[in-house]
């Protein structure tokens, strides 16, 4: 049963924090309602813990820098820097069909696309659910599902009127968008390095996916060959870059976060081994949600941000993502309402069970909330009332939305200093670049892009504008088909055959 909220008491926080709570019964009288002035002295507070200086983002992008370097210098970083094997920038003219499977956090995607050069592409794709269960099930279930949805979209789309036409004997290259931490020794072969976004599936960790990938393959017949492991920003990178030229960089601002670009090998050491030519180019998957991780010495977290970290599944890790993300953001401020009714500050007198629910508040509400243009708010009440039946104050809505637009703002500010850290390290800032962005909170969030814009420009001055970011082509999807392509080409080639 969840706790009641009538009288008073304590709760205790997986910090091992005690909160105070002070709450009313309903048949009171004359309840008493939180003020504008009231409000206002919180929403100071909450203004002082979430804002973010010019100064503290160039001091975070200073050592955002160096940790990007590390990772490029040594093995096993906590930044671990991946080497994909994509080598250098599609050149626009890939043709043909590709297969493309796209596991992400929430759906499984199975896409075929027609390459047709020149940057343009037909793609044809399906989506299945995956449930919270499977996220958790053996890892070899996991992949086993994966294949299975691939054969049902294959039969489904193959055959006389079908548009994928078969001839026999033939295999169809297929990129796998696989968007977790893996170690990859060759662009077909990667060792998982650990979970992220709410996976958990066990015997997966330390093991080659790619191989769990061919071993379900094999319990079918099915025309299909596992050319490229990718991740799905690394794919986003070369999908926007086979559209727009100025592409230096892309970034997913989703249910995740993370970013690749494109590096010279002679600046990655750790590679020096392999005797690939240092003048060639090679994207990097920086897996850059692990910044600050474990040592929390560079990123402003609040007591909201560790109560998440302490009671998320991977508990130190991931510490970036949780402070940026779309899977963290609302929870971030439902921590805060809650506090706050502890306090006997907000809704007075109401059974607020259903916010006591973890992660019962969605970042789409904040979204929601961050969007209304009614001067009552109305969107503001609509939202309480039906997801949580709670009344609301006009003080009380406008001290929400004030809070949601403080969280809003941190995420994207601190998105600019991830930005702004590969910028300074490659020296793009005189000649400016084009970031490919994509993700719920990049494509969905209201402000979130000129935030982020803003940001860049607190932080280099004027010349941040030289920094622009746009909406990406979908990169788990077309990205991975064209790293398809690129990887068939260049073997076909004889280049670097056994990478």
């Amino acid at each position: 049963m969840p706790l009641s909220r009538r009288g008073s008491g304590s709760l205790v926080l997986p910090t091992g924090q005690t909160l105070a709570q002070h709450t009313r019964t309903q048949d009171e009288e004359q309840l008493p309602h939180a003020t504008k002035r009231t409000m206002a002295d919180h929403l100071r507070r909450f203004e002082t813990l979430f804002t973010l200086t010019p100064q503290r983002m160039r001091i975070i992008v200073s050592s955002f820098k160096e940790t990007l370097e590390t990772g490029l210098d040594k093995p096993d970083q906590t930044v671990p820097m991946i080497p994909t094997f994509v080598f250098g920038w599609p050149s626009g003219n890939e043709k043909g069909e590709f297969l493309a499977i796209d596991l992400g956090g929430t759906n499984l995607r199975v896409c075929l696309l027609n390459l047709q050069g020149n940057g343009k592409f037909e793609i044809t794709q399906s989506k299945y659910r995956l449930s919270e269960e499977q996220k958790q099930d053996d890892g070899q279930k996991l992949f086993d599902f994966c294949v299975d949805c691939l054969k049902l979209f294959i039969e489904a789309n193959s055959g006389e009127d079908g548009i994928l036409q078969l001839v026999p004997g033939q295999k169809i290259p297929l990129g796998f968008t696989f968007s977790y931490p893996c170690k990859q020794d060759k662009i077909d072969h990667g060792i998982l390095i650990r979970w992220t976004k709410g996976f958990g599936s066990p015997n997966t960790e330390g093991k080659n996916v790619a191989e769990m990938f061919r071993e379900a393959l094999s319990k079918h017949d099915l025309p299909v060959e596992l050319t490229a492991l990718i991740n799905d920003t690394t794919g986003t990178l070369i999908a926007s870059r086979y559209v727009n030229p100025t592409t230096k960089i892309a970034c997913i601002f989703g249910t995740g976060c993370n970013a690749a670009y494109m590096e010279h090998v002679k600046d990655i050491p750790k590679i020096k081994h392999l005797g690939i030519d240092g003048d060639q180019d090679m994207a990097i998957n920086c897996e850059w949600g692990a910044f600050d991780s474990f040592e929390h010495e560079h990123l402003p977290r609040t007591k909201y941000d560790i109560i998440i970290d302490e009671s998320s599944n991977k508990p130190g890790e991931q510490a970036f993502e949780k402070l940026i993300s779309g899977r963290y953001l609302g929870e971030i401020v439902r921590l805060i309402i809650c506090e706050l009714i502890d306090e006997g500050v907000l809704f007075l007198g109401q059974n607020t069970y259903k916010l006591e629910v973890p992660n019962a508040f969605d970042t789409a509400l904040l979204s929601l909330m961050e969007s209304d243009p009614t001067d009552e708010l109305l969107m503001i009440i609509g939202l309480f009332s039906h997801f949580f039946a709670l009344e609301t104050t006009l003080a009380e809505r406008q001290f929400l939305r004030a809070i949601a637009r403080l969280v809003g703002r941190r995420a994207a500010r601190l998105s600019a200093c991830g930005i702004a850290s590969i910028v300074e390290k490659m020296g793009y800032i005189e000649e400016g670049c084009s970031v490919g962005a994509d993700g719920s909170l990049y494509n969905k969030y209201p402000g979130f892009a000129e935030r982020i814009h803003e940001g860049l420009v607190d932080i280099f001055g004027e010349r941040g504008r030289n920094i622009v970011t746009h909406h990406a082509e979908d990169g788990s999807g077309v990205g991975s088909a064209i790293i398809a392509a690129m990887t068939k080409e260049r073997k076909a080639a004889g280049i670097y055959v056994d990478l």
